[in-house]
């Protein structure tokens, strides 16, 4: 069976229609035929149940069998292997064009098993990518906010073709950990704010900081809980030079730039949800959290690792991947913290998924 091409659909006869979406789930009904997308129709090629393709672009007529099909400008192999994937793992999937599905979302409307393009529910929403091709923080964006209509997928094609498959979602972020603090003082330093004479809750409730011995005597805080502290009302310091006049905010800004504002912000939220932020430094992030603690001595497994980012931020699905597992890997849930230009912030968060 031969089919023909005009650049933009691919279209057969009724036997097509018969054989391809009512039995299939291939295409959508056209004219008694049946009008395919073009990665549905290298997919029957590659099958056989397509002999041709003819490419009817510019007046042509040349028959288009699978290898010069997937060759030409007609499909994306990167397309095609996670469309073959998903078929190969038993799902019915349609191309998101306006004519087929109402939420164009992501390159797939994938249906859960059992179902089709002909039935009101859809299991993913899937973006297809290369490993080498950087995807924007606000497309995530998009994948994570079609919770009601099927769960947003990254499905990352590698260099041999292989398929990896991440769950984007928005989290929601909160806990339980809210304590009452005295005022306290502490000495600037460098880069970090000594308490000398912390109050029990400081550390040992709140958990802020680390205890400079095992003593309890002093407790060192970063800056960017010093800084939190003061924003509360909670902390003055002095830094030796200028009788306390300087901000610990100035310093973080001196240490890091304005990342540090970015970080400030989400550990301000953090804080402000019922969550205790950490630092993610082992975890080669910029966070890890703890959504319930009553005190350091019987404190739980932190459950996310944090990574600031800006909201123009592109990601490169190498190092997705690997913030991915490496959160997986010491049994935590990999968030992303997007902030913009204003106060806001838009959590993501990303995970492997086996469909």
């Amino acid at each position: 069976m031969d089919a023909t091409y005009d650049g933009d659909l691919v279209r057969a006869d009724r036997r097509a229609r018969e054989q391809f979406y009512d039995a299939r789930g291939y295409g959508r009904p056209d004219d008694g035929g049946v009008a395919l997308d073009p990665v549905e129709a290298a997919h029957l090629l590659f099958r056989g149940d397509l002999d041709a393709v003819v490419d009817r672009r510019a007046g042509g007529g040349d028959r288009l069998d699978f290898r010069s099909f997937l060759a030409s400008t007609a499909v994306s192999e990167v397309e095609f292997f996670v469309y073959k994937d998903l078929r190969d793992r038993g799902f019915y999937l349609s191309p998101t064009r306006e004519s087929r599905v109402a939420d164009t979302t992501g390159d797939f409307a994938v249906y859960p098993r059992g179902k089709g393009p002909w039935d009101d529910t859809t299991a993913y929403r899937v973006r297809a990518v290369s490993e080498r091709a950087a995807i924007a923080a606000r497309e995530m964006q998009s994948l994570a906010a079609v919770d009601g209509d099927g769960t947003g997928v990254l499905a990352v094609v590698d260099e041999e073709s292989e398929v990896t498959y991440l769950e984007v979602d928005s989290p929601t972020i909160t806990g339980s950990t809210h304590h009452s603090l005295p005022a306290i003082e502490g000495d600037l330093l460098a880069d970090r704010v000594l308490v000398w004479d912390p109050p029990v809750e400081l550390h040992e409730r709140a958990f802020y900081g680390q205890q400079l011995d095992q003593e309890g005597d002093a407790v060192q805080l970063s800056l960017v809980e010093a800084a939190y502290l003061a924003s509360q009302g909670k902390l003055t310091v002095d830094d030796g030079r200028s009788g306390g006049e300087a901000t610990v905010v100035e310093r973080g800004r001196d240490v890091e730039g304005e990342r540090f504002d970015r970080r400030l912000r989400v550990y301000s939220a953090l804080r402000t949800a019922g969550v205790v932020p950490k630092t993610g430094f082992k975890f080669g992030a910029d966070f890890r959290t703890y959504a319930d603690v009553a005190d350091v001595d019987h404190l739980g497994h932190s459950e996310l690792l944090v990574r600031v980012l800006p909201t123009d931020h592109a990601f490169a699905p190498r190092d997705l991947a690997l913030d991915v597992r490496l959160a997986h890997g010491v049994r935590k849930r990999m968030v992303f913290a997007l902030t913009g230009a204003n106060e806001g912030i838009d959590w993501l968060s990303a995970s492997r998924l086996t469909p």
